[in-house]
């Protein structure tokens, strides 16, 4: 579970603890992670939670965390991509990433990767489906007009925050199709699906005073809260009526469409394809 430390994966980190499952928490900020974890126990005392560290937007620390909990021998049955940053001024990450990209996108595509052999070694060890979920959003629709852009992920030139943010979470679906279609090729219990969680009052208007402002005087008429938004999440990670549905996009926990180049298979083994050259290049 990434990206637990604040709004959406805070709220389905206690869900899953509910349901008594052991939850490993990934996240940037050990000490928030550490103060949710207690927050969650308090209330759930028989919860079992790990806290480590995990920064996305670094290739070294999204290594690191998946050697070592590869190396924990715990099992692993979820895997929930939750954590993003949203219409960031243009940045480079650690790697000479596009910020955004590198956050949203890579550092959970590297890290799926990485902890895929671990997952299929539950799933068979097992019998239990295994999932993974990555959290997209509506903003899919919304990114560059030739969807990615392939030869300017790095390029300030042109950039726009929000079509860079839609860009990402794009990616996000794209790779969710392509996982699930070699997934299926290889045979393997686990599924891959994508979500959007709807509007939700988080931290992730912190780069936009306005919209956040807004998101003040109107959240309540047309924000979800944190418990509606981390639904569709829990959903597709927990609910039996998902079994063996792979491939698909989730919108308050039914069914929904998602647009023409989020279901563009050429598209989708292109962004593979990029996304293994970016890594190459910073390791």
């Amino acid at each position: 579970m990434f990206g637990a430390s604040s709004g959406i994966g805070t709220e389905t980190a206690r869900v899953l603890a509910l349901r008594g499952l052991h939850v490993v928490m990934g996240v940037r900020n050990i000490s928030a992670g550490k103060e949710v974890r207690e927050a969650i126990i308090k209330e759930i005392p028989i919860a079992k939670i790990d806290v480590m560290e995990l920064d996305l937007s670094s290739i070294a620390s999204v290594r690191n965390f998946a050697s070592d909990f590869n190396s924990s021998g715990l099992h692993l049955n979820l895997l929930i991509n939750n954590a993003g940053i949203m219409a960031t001024p243009f940045m480079l990450s650690k790697d000479s990433i596009e910020l955004q990209f590198a956050t949203n996108h890579v550092g959970h595509f590297l890290l799926t990767n990485l902890l895929l052999e671990t997952m299929k070694k539950t799933a068979r060890e097992s019998s239990k489906e295994g999932r993974i979920v990555n959290v997209s959003s509506r903003r899919h629709q919304f990114s560059y007009p030739q969807g990615i852009r392939f030869d300017k992920i790095n390029d300030p030139s042109g950039y726009n925050s929000l079509s860079a943010y839609g860009q990402s979470k794009l990616a996000n679906v794209l790779h969710t199709n392509e996982l699930a279609r070699r997934l299926k090729e290889d045979g393997v219990e686990i599924t891959a699906n994508s979500v959007h969680p709807g509007p939700i009052a988080t931290n992730l208007f912190r780069y936009h005073s306005f919209v956040s402002g807004l998101v003040d005087v109107l959240g309540k008429y047309v924000i979800k809260n944190v418990q509606q938004g981390a639904a569709t999440t829990c959903y597709v990670a927990l609910h039996p009526q998902v079994k063996g549905m792979s491939g698909k996009y989730f919108v308050d926990s039914n069914l929904a469409e998602s647009s023409s180049q989020a279901n563009d298979a050429e598209l989708a083994k292109k962004l593979w394809d990029l996304s293994l050259c970016l890594i190459s290049k910073c390791s």
